[in-house]
């Protein structure tokens, strides 16, 4: 029985790992073209993740999301082939425009779409949602190297620099699986290390608590626990965690919600800083930065993520 319940929960990671979404759909393929920053992307095909934004129009047919998703990546490498930024320009507009109808008119979140989005604002020098953009493809899909590396090629352009606070660099430190490794390889890793105790487990049973089969076992379920918490951890703050990205050029952050309050800070914020949402209210998000420091700004400055 418990090697029925290892092979069972291996099965399960396997599945949750080939590529699919909860929808069963695959999910879209994507690539950085070089090293330090994207020069191309790859023609993602879209899942059908819903989404809870409010539309009025009529949600497109799948059909006419493709016939959309291929008109933006064909505007996307016009864009690359013109020599002149002045020239590229209009046609990044259109990519922009296109991917954002396919997420937004189409119902669909997906790692690779919001990739491509998120290369093509990088490329029309539009920083704040480059980053955004990255960000909600990390969201999806943690283990891509290349959302990592465009995304950290992003913030180092930026013009704030907040230091992580103290706690936190500990934290990230120690728990550094935690912080490193995304929700699917924990879950996988965990598979393996349930599948480890159940098979070590199994061979006590039939032939006694040999030394190595003990620390086999303990090992192995001192790795669930750990995955298990760093993943349980790491779903509730998704569901009630929420992040952004300052979107304006500029912006002056307050020590409360409204005009009249003092500024927060000597200098105003820029384009690009990310913040912890702590609450918000009419017109204004209070929010955190990765400092500890706290502030409101308008909520016209900011997307989230």
């Amino acid at each position: 029985m418990m090697v029925l319940l290892g092979v069972v929960f291996l099965g399960a990671a396997t599945a949750l790992g080939a590529g699919q979404d909860s929808t069963g759909l695959p999910n879209a393929d994507y690539r950085a073209g070089g090293p330090s920053h994207p020069s191309d992307v790859s023609y993602g095909s879209p899942g059908t993740k819903g989404t809870d934004r409010t539309r009025t129009e009529a949600v497109p047919s799948r059909e006419e999301l493709y016939a959309l998703l291929n008109e933006a990546n064909a505007a996307f490498q016009q864009a690359n082939a013109a020599g002149d930024p002045a020239v590229a320009r209009p046609s990044y507009d259109r990519a922009i425009l296109l991917y954002e109808r396919v997420i937004e008119a189409g119902g669909v979140w997906n790692a690779g779409l919001y990739y491509n989005l998120a290369n093509a604002y990088l490329l029309r020098e539009d920083l704040a949602r480059a980053i955004l953009n990255y960000r909600r493809a990390e969201r999806l899909d943690g283990s891509d190297l290349n959302i990592k590396k465009n995304l950290a090629f992003a913030r180092s352009r930026r013009i704030d620099r907040v230091e992580t606070a103290a706690r936190k660099r500990v934290l990230e430190t120690l728990f550094f699986w935690h912080y490193d490794l995304s929700l699917r390889t924990r879950f996988g890793l965990a598979c393996l290390a349930f599948a480890g105790l159940c098979l070590s487990a199994t061979v006590m049973i039939w032939r006694g608590r040999a030394t190595g089969s003990v620390a086999v076992a303990t090992l192995s379920a001192v790795l669930v626990l750990g995955l298990l918490t760093s993943i349980l951890v790491e779903t509730q703050q998704q569901a009630h965690t929420r992040f952004g990205v300052i979107t304006a050029g500029e912006v002056v952050a307050r020590q409360g919600d409204g005009p009249n309050y003092p500024p927060s800070f000597k200098d105003p914020l820029h384009a690009g800083t990310e913040f912890e949402v702590v609450a918000q209210r009419p017109g204004w998000v209070h929010i955190r930065l990765s400092d500890g420091t706290e502030a409101w700004i308008p909520e016209d400055a900011a997307g989230l993520v």
